[in-house]
């Protein structure tokens, strides 16, 4: 099972070709344009989607325009998995964030694929729970860090990703992805703006129009550990204050 380094440096499961596979010989493929809604919050769901290329952006509504990201499911990974437990519903809209091609396993052929490939299947599950224990992870984050702090574990976590590479290797923040960014981290563009704009003087960020470029460095990441003080510090009884959820671009 293939890795990639997450924002606490830990690695998190990444299903391989093999194992994707696998998959298809009981999963139902499609391929989605670029901004295709592929399911919404609250509908019935069923099974669990596989990315096989492009990406897929979960999205809580807050308010007209606004919205809070907890994950991005990129190839290899999943989505949907509200639909493996009984009468599931799900919990976030799912989108297509580009041109992006999904593997579709519904509870009864998953129930095939576990009697006749079960250590594939067994793969497909704990790539399941690995992401749980990403999204628990990205919890402690939003009640425990600064804004500064979630933002380059952010960084770590889009920079782990070659979707969001330039092809220098630096991560390119075009508009639409700094948007995605806000909602990545949880708060308001101003407070996004501030960091990016500390971060620039430092020359970590580079501005080149409307674009912005990030050098992925031990310098950056460092960040994590010693960015912002005690008084920083979001705790669990302020994530309605403005910074966190009313304002979430």
């Amino acid at each position: 099972m293939a890795q990639r380094s997450e924002a606490n440096g830990a690695t998190i499961p990444r299903l391989s070709l093999t194992q994707r596979l696998a998959v298809q010989d009981y999963a139902a493929r499609a391929s989605w344009p670029a901004g295709f809604q592929i399911y919404e919050r609250g509908a019935s769901a069923d099974g669990v989607f596989v990315v096989v290329r492009g990406r897929v952006v979960l999205r809580s509504r807050v308010r007209a325009g606004r919205g809070f990201v907890p994950w991005v499911a990129t190839p290899g990974e999943t989505f949907g998995a509200e639909g493996l437990s009984p009468n599931g519903c799900y919990a976030t809209d799912a989108r297509a964030d580009e041109e992006t091609e999904t593997l579709f396993l519904s509870t009864s052929k998953l129930r095939a694929f576990i009697r006749e490939q079960p250590a594939h299947a067994l793969a497909v599950i704990g790539q399941v729970m690995g992401e749980r224990t990403v999204l628990l992870d990205k919890l402690r984050e939003l009640t425990t860090l600064s804004v500064e702090q979630r933002l380059v574990a952010a960084l770590r976590r889009m920079a782990a990703n070659d979707c969001f590479a330039a092809s220098d290797g630096r991560i390119e923040l075009c508009s639409s992805r700094y948007r995605l960014l806000c909602e990545f981290v949880g708060a308001t563009r101003e407070s996004v703006s501030l960091v990016l704009g500390r971060l620039s003087g430092e020359g970590l960020v580079e501005r080149c129009g409307s674009t912005l470029y990030v050098t992925p460095s031990a310098r950056l990441f460092e960040r994590l550990d010693d960015a912002g003080s005690p008084d920083d510090v979001v705790l669990v009884g302020g994530l309605a204050d403005a910074d966190v959820a009313p304002a979430l671009q």
